[in-house]
């Protein structure tokens, strides 16, 4: 395949000047309809001053958790000054909240009611038959890492069994946190803040595919943050991305060194760890939260601190839900499958209640904890068992032959500590695990620090394995404020996008070409013969390769020319793969990801040119995909729509 070269083969040279990577634009090929093989890359400068244009006052960055979210702001006048959003109201004995719980409560008539503990709150309060016609949903974010086939019609299952679209609740929550924000800052001004002078920034897990990203702005403009013809005021940020910028400002006093080895280096408390990193150090982030765990690898270039990502963005689910899992499975031993899958029905706000009194326990376990852990039993956990089994709580225990978890007589259960760290032992298991093949990689073997970030850091028992498997490998760091690092660091990022400079290709993207028929190097079943000319068919045209090098502002250039000059809309499909061996579309593990379409009408003139070449700009160094065209003849610029949703 000639296409080779667009790997990059030795990305060498690439690190230390930039620029050396761009070819010539390629001139006009022969053949428009035809791709030219080896992909041209070009250096975008037109971008930049588009995006000058709109000032902001303020960068609002939305971190929308598994478990819980909030948001924090920054005045672009005053960029160092981080806010974090008000106290919430509510809130749990044992869990601080600067963060409210990602939760969301519908009225009987599907109308927004309330979110976080507020929703919580109310839902617990209502009468048990009418809570049944309410609509309670949390850790619903999963469901966009989950779903393999996601579109805008995607359900969600409420806790009364009930579904509703997936888009209509990820838009009343951040149409919330809009609303919040809005006042918080119209407070802090002193008179009426307009959604137009806020950039927002929504985070995402990096781990996340084109289409949960898009879902994502999707959500953001049905509920106002921006619109479709306005959508620079809309960034999307990977969320251990922004941990990542955040940790690179850290001071030492703001973060607590695992491994007593490391004597602080000599550094003084007002360094930033910045002053702790060299020239071209790498440092891995974990972002471990409610539903994923990401892991991002990143190198610093100094003086003025620009990341370049060195391994593409890998992880999976295992969050702390793993957790919650494991006490579910453990209770479906002790009570009996039946008895749990019903009781979570018919006694939905009940079950809420249990899982809230676990999770203040889950907080409490820890490496060298002796004495047990008491885990209250709602009343009517212990009445709706006794209905439906005909024997008590206390006798379920003692017939189960789960040891470690006995019934004490205040009314609880007692766990062992041994019990709980076990609950945790899977999902930490995976995260070590992941851990360990991304060290054994080749770009990873050098790192210097490890940052241990997301709610889930704050865990002991997370902090003792990661220590015990990798401290003395690398340096492991904790930001203080752990849960809130995602949050400052996604308002970092806000106020200056441009500040990762090279990104790493997730998948390889391409589309599928024709090209001229080679005898013996093609296979047969693939020959087209049209109009006397022979033409090989589903050839992969490739644009970029998984784990390939992209800066930021890096384009990929292609040119098109509709079958028939009348044509007004030209629709391309996109094909993405895990590997990057791909020469047909039909490929093994190639799967189509998404349509290019380009829309001609209006940009032609009195007279369509008998060829037409409309050249195609995509830009993948960026959290999201996007593109651009023009119409050669005529230099307009033709409305483009890249679409990994609709398709």
């Amino acid at each position: 395949m000639a296409d080779k070269e667009a790997g990059g083969g030795d990305s060498g040279s690439r690190e230390t000047a930039p620029t050396s990577a761009y070819s010539s634009p390629a001139r006009s090929l022969g053949d428009t309809g035809i791709t030219p093989l080896s992909p041209s890359h070009i250096v975008n400068d037109t971008d930049s001053s588009v995006s000058e244009q709109q000032v902001f006052l303020v960068v609002v960055a939305i971190d929308f958790g598994t478990t819980s979210s909030g948001y924090a702001y920054s005045f672009t006048k005053e960029p160092e000054c981080i806010h974090v959003m008000r106290r919430w109201e509510g809130g749990d004995p044992g869990v601080s909240n600067q963060k409210t719980p990602t939760t969301i409560l519908l009225t009987p008539e599907r109308k927004f009611h309330s979110f976080g503990y507020a929703a919580r709150d109310f839902y617990h309060d209502l009468d048990p038959n009418e809570a049944k016609q309410w609509l309670y949903l949390e850790k619903f974010k999963m469901k966009l890492h989950t779903t393999g086939d996601l579109t805008m019609d995607t359900d969600l299952t409420a806790a009364n069994g009930k579904k509703v679209k997936a888009l209509e609740i990820f838009a009343y929550a951040l149409q919330y946190f809009k609303e919040q924000a809005l006042k918080e800052l119209s407070d802090q001004v002193g008179s009426e803040f307009e959604n137009s002078d806020v950039r927002w920034v929504i985070t995402v897990p990096a781990i996340w595919k084109q289409p949960a990203k898009q879902f994502m702005r999707q959500a953001a403009y049905q509920a106002g943050l921006a619109s479709p013809e306005n959508s620079e005021q809309l960034i999307i940020a990977l969320e251990p991305e922004a941990a990542s910028i955040y940790c690179r400002k850290l001071r030492l006093h703001q973060m607590i060194e695992l491994s007593s080895k490391a004597a602080v280096n000599g550094y003084s408390a007002s360094d930033t760890v910045g002053a702790g990193f060299a020239q071209g150090d790498k440092y891995v982030v974990v972002d471990s939260g409610g539903g994923t765990v990401d892991l991002t690898v990143h190198q610093i270039r100094l003086p003025e601190g620009h990341l370049k990502e060195l391994y593409k963005a890998t992880g999976g689910p295992y969050g702390s839900l793993g957790v919650d899992y494991e006490f579910e499975k453990l209770l479906c031993k002790i009570f009996g499958e039946d008895f749990i899958e019903q009781f979570k029905i018919k006694r939905p706000a009940a079950w809420v209640d249990l899982m809230i009194a676990f999770e203040s326990r889950k907080r409490a376990a820890a490496p060298d904890r002796t004495n047990p852990l008491n885990i209250t039993l709602p009343f009517s956990f212990i009445d709706y068992y006794k209905k439906f089994r005909g024997h008590s709580v206390e006798h379920a225990l003692r017939k189960s032959n789960v040891d470690f978890v006995k019934w004490s007589s205040q009314g609880m259960l007692r766990m062992s500590p041994d019990a709980m760290n076990a609950l945790f032992k899977p999902t930490i298991d995976s995260i070590i695990e992941h851990l360990r093949d991304l060290f054994q990689k080749p770009e990873v073997s050098t790192v210097k620090f490890l940052f241990l970030v997301g709610g889930f850091a704050e865990a002991p028992l997370l902090q003792q394995a990661v220590q015990a498997a990798f401290g003395d490998k690398c340096r492991i760091i904790i930001p203080q404020d752990v849960g809130l690092t995602i949050l400052k660091g996604a308002v970092l990022f806000g106020l200056d996008p441009a500040v990762i400079k090279v990104r790493r290709s997730p998948l390889t993207y391409g589309v599928g070409v024709l090209n001229r028929y080679v005898e013996g190097k093609h296979p047969p079943e693939k020959l087209l013969v049209k109009d006397g000319t022979r033409w090989c068919t589903d050839v992969f045209d490739k644009f970029i390769s998984a784990d390939q090098s992209v800066a930021l502002g890096e384009l990929v250039k292609r040119s098109y020319t509709p079958a028939k000059p009348s044509q007004l809309v030209i629709v391309i499909n996109i094909y993405s793969a895990e590997h990057d061996s791909v020469s047909f579309i039909t490929d093994p593990g190639v799967k189509k990801c998404g349509t290019l379409r380009l829309d001609l009408t209006g940009t032609s003139g009195a007279a369509v040119p008998a060829r037409r070449e409309i050249q195609t700009l995509m830009q993948f160094g960026d959290t999201e995909i996007k593109a651009t065209a023009v119409d050669i003849a005529t230099s307009k610029s033709v409305k483009v729509g890249i679409d990994f949703l609709n398709y």
